[in-house]
């Protein structure tokens, strides 16, 4: 057993042999034997109990069984007493994800104190059973069929290499006494229920259910390396900087799989990739949310923008001043006329007596028009837009400087109007310079 485990941690690089540990200690046969082992292996171990006080006189029990134990062994233990309930209630999340996290934030302080390089805990091979059927049942992808693994971060689980049986095996051929969570012998959640019921139910079907499924995760975290290589291949194809070329995307091996990648961190689940491909090529504008982002088809191209991407209110101007806002830095400046004009984008050089003050800065409208520097004749702005090829989130964010009257006298870093062009006869001159924020 003990050299099992030693090969384990050596083929998955799990630890140095002069490693500190923190071992997380329940007190139940898994964690038990996980002490056990890495003290009989050599590795210098301190261990961490967490009581959640959940179950009255057994949480006590377990407790003092964990202090106990590491007393006999002359082990240091750090231990934790959490309100649980309270704490989920707070929070308002699950009991079992409360616990979760109280759990790990406490070990990894632990381990910070203790000088611990590594935290072992005690996951095996019925877990990683346990844990793929869990996500089979729930709907998943290929991440959730890769089951534990073996290391993540400074987590680890050396006995990923042992079944339950073999656990408790060993504990009974060495003489080890251990503690029983009687809320595990319930089948009131879908794990225990998979573990009482399901898997025993599978064994007579393949006796070597849990090492079957074992070696499948281990085969489907190979592949899962391809399939990442192939996903940042494509993604790279696809996305330039929060727009999907459509053509492109549509154009890869699984454009479902690949958009599932790119929309998965920013919120959006499993169903809106599909339907977004199923709806790939309707009307331009139709949009799709998440908790922190909106994606939006935009002729060729799906375009993702923050949520908290808020529309700009009103500004009224001042000459000789500077404005910030969440998409730029307005600065206008009042001088005399020199003969030079800046012609780029971000600058407009209007002709001072001819604007009608005071200006202000606001997002176009519908159905505003002007009639472009350069161009004849007047143009409606959203058609301008468009021909610059403007997404629709562009076209939301796009800011006009009006005079009194509500006419355009400069689309924002785009083009001047023409009425208020700069002549021979000018004498003064309003400058506005627009800076975008990235």
């Amino acid at each position: 057993m003990h050299r099992k485990v030693r090969r384990y941690i050596e083929k998955k690089q799990l630890l140095d042999d002069d490693a500190k540990v923190l071992v997380a200690l329940s007190g139940g046969a898994d964690s038990v034997a996980l002490l056990r082992i890495l003290t009989r292996l050599g590795y210098h171990c301190t261990a961490a109990h967490c009581n959640f006080h959940l179950r009255g006189e057994e949480s006590l029990r377990d407790e003092e069984f964990a202090r106990a134990l590491c007393t006999k062994f002359g082990i240091r233990l750090a231990v934790a007493q959490f309100d649980t309930a309270t704490y989920a209630k707070e929070k308002k999340i699950s009991i079992e994800m409360a616990a979760r996290e109280l759990r790990y934030r406490f070990f990894e302080e632990t381990a910070v104190a203790e000088g611990a390089t590594a935290i072992a805990v005690a996951h095996h091979r019925d877990d990683v059973a346990e844990t793929i059927l869990l996500n089979l049942i729930r709907g998943t992808g290929i991440r959730g069929l890769h089951g534990i693994q073996p290391k993540n971060g400074n987590i680890i689980r050396p006995m990923l290499c042992l079944d339950r049986t073999e656990i408790t095996a060993y504990l009974e051929s060495i003489g080890q006494e251990y503690v029983t969570d009687s809320s595990n012998l319930t089948t009131d959640y879908t794990r225990n229920k998979i573990r009482l019921e399901i898997l025993p139910l599978l064994r007579t079907i393949n006796p070597s259910i849990t090492h079957t499924l074992a070696e499948t995760a281990e085969r489907i975290t190979e592949a899962e390396k391809a399939y990442d290589r192939a996903i940042s291949d494509g993604r790279r194809r696809v996305l330039d900087n929060d727009s999907i070329d459509i053509a492109g995307l549509l154009d890869e091996p699984s454009p479902t799989a690949l958009l599932h990648e790119i929309l998965m961190p920013l919120g959006f689940n499993g169903q809106q990739s599909t339907d977004i491909i199923e709806h790939i090529c309707g009307t331009s504008g139709k949009e799709y949310k998440s908790p922190t982002h909106t994606l939006t088809r935009d002729r060729e191209r799906l375009i993702i923008t923050p949520n908290n991407d808020t529309p700009q209110a009103e500004i009224l101007l001042t000459d000789n001043d500077t404005y910030a806002t969440p998409h730029g830095t307005l600065t206008i400046g009042l001088n005399t006329y020199d003969g030079t004009i800046d012609k780029s984008r971000h600058t407009a050089t209007l002709d001072n007596s001819k604007l009608k003050k005071p200006l202000k800065m606001r997002p176009i409208q519908r159905g505003d028009r002007f009639r472009p520097l350069g161009m004849k004749g007047s143009k409606l702005v959203s058609d301008y837009l468009t021909d610059r090829k403007k997404t629709l989130p562009e076209k939301q964010r796009q800011l006009a400087v009006v005079d009194r009257e509500d006419n355009i006298v400069w689309l924002v870093g785009e083009r001047p109007a023409a009425p208020y062009a700069v002549t021979s006869q000018t004498s003064e001159v309003l400058i506005l310079r627009w800076e975008q924020h990235c």
